[in-house]
C-alpha cells in the first residue's frame, strides 16, 4: 500500500491510499470514517484491481481546513481526486455518507469518469418528515427526526463530543465486533475534528436524493445490512428505484450491520469482485 496526496481546487490535501493495479476501484468513506478503514477491501483486491481509497476533507489524515464541510464540496473534491489521478471508468464505491457524495457527484457531473456505482448502507434522506405516510417514512430510510440532527449535531460540537461519537460508532457494529476492531474504528473517526464532524452531519442530514435515483444510467450496486442501523428496506427502495441496479443484503450472521466490509470483507469483495468482472 501506498500514501500519496491530491490537491483540491481550493488548496485542500486530501490523502490517498492505493495498491495494485489494472481497473481502478475507488472507495469513499462515510461521514468522519477514514480511508484505512477500507484495509481489508486495499489488501484483499488489489491482487485484479487499482484500489484506492480516499481520505475526504477534514478526516483521516487529509488537511483540516476551517471550510467546506458539506456534500457539495465533498463531491466536487472527489471530482478533483478522479482528475488528479487521471481516473477514467471508474467503478467508484461510497458507504454511508459516501454514498451521499456520490449521489450529488452524480448530480452535478453525471456518470463523467465513471463507469459503475457501489451504494453502501445509506438512506436516501436521513432526516423524517412528520407529514410522511409509514410507507414514505420506510422508503426514505430515515434515521433521524428534525429535532434529532440538531441535538445529535449539538453534543458532537459541545464538551461531550467525543463520548458522542464513541456511542454513535459503537451502535453501528454487531456484537461479534471485537473490541480492539472497534476502539480503532473509533481512533479512525476521531482524527476528523468534533466541530467540523458537527457542521457536516448537519449539512448531510439535510439533503434529499431520492429523484437521483432514476437517472443514474451505469451499472449500479447496492449494499444494506439486514440488522443496521440503516433500515435495509430503504436501501432496497434505492435499488428498486435505479434502472438495472442489483441488491446484496448481508444477513446478522455475516457482519450485516453498517460496517458488513470491515466484519465480512471475504464476502464483501467477493460481491465486489463478482460486480466488477
Amino acid at each position: 500500500m501506498k500514501t500519496s496526496r491530491i490537491t483540491t481546487s481550493d488548496g485542500v490535501g486530501l490523502n490517498v491510499l492505493e495498491a495494485g493495479s489494472g481497473r481502478p476501484l475507488v472507495l469513499i468513506p462515510g461521514w468522519s470514517q477514514a480511508a484505512e478503514q477500507f484495509k481489508f477491501q486495499i489488501e484483499g483486491l488489489a491482487d485484479r484491481y487499482r484500489v484506492i481509497a480516499i481520505d475526504m476533507r477534514g478526516h483521516g489524515d487529509s488537511d483540516k481546513p476551517t471550510h467546506g464541510y458539506r456534500i457539495q464540496r465533498l463531491a466536487k473534491d472527489v471530482w478533483d481526486a478522479l482528475r488528479a489521478l487521471d481516473l477514467q471508468d471508474v467503478t467508484i464505491l461510497g458507504h454511508s455518507m459516501g454514498c451521499s457524495v456520490l449521489w450529488c457527484y452524480f448530480d452535478l457531473f453525471g456518470a463523467e469518469r465513471i463507469g459503475k456505482f457501489v451504494f453502501c448502507d445509506e438512506p436516501p434522506f436521513l432526516t423524517s418528515n412528520p407529514a410522511w405516510s409509514e410507507e414514505e417514512l420506510a422508503n426514505a430510510g430515515a434515521i433521524f427526526s428534525p429535532e434529532a440532527v440538531t441535538g445529535t449535531a449539538n453534543a458532537l460540537a459541545g464538551p461531550d463530543g467525543v463520548a458522542t461519537s464513541k456511542g454513535f460508532v459503537g451502535g453501528m457494529v454487531t456484537s461479534a465486533m471485537p473490541k480492539e476492531q472497534l476502539e480503532w474504528m473509533i481512533d479512525c473517526n476521531l482524527k476528523f475534528p468534533r466541530a467540523h464532524s458537527a457542521a457536516l452531519i448537519y449539512n448531510h442530514c439535510h439533503q434529499d436524493w431520492r429523484d437521483v435515483m432514476p437517472r443514474i444510467n451505469v451499472p449500479t450496486l447496492y449494499i444494506g445490512g439486514r440488522v443496521s442501523l440503516v433500515p435495509w428496506k430503504g436501501v432496497a427502495w434505492s435499488a428498486a428505484q435505479t434502472p438495472g441496479a442489483r441488491l446484496e443484503i448481508f444477513e446478522e450472521a455475516e457482519g450485516g450491520q453498517h460496517f458488513m466490509f470491515v466484519e465480512n470483507p471475504a464476502k464483501f469483495n467477493r460481491i465486489l469482485a463478482d460486480f466488477m468482472g
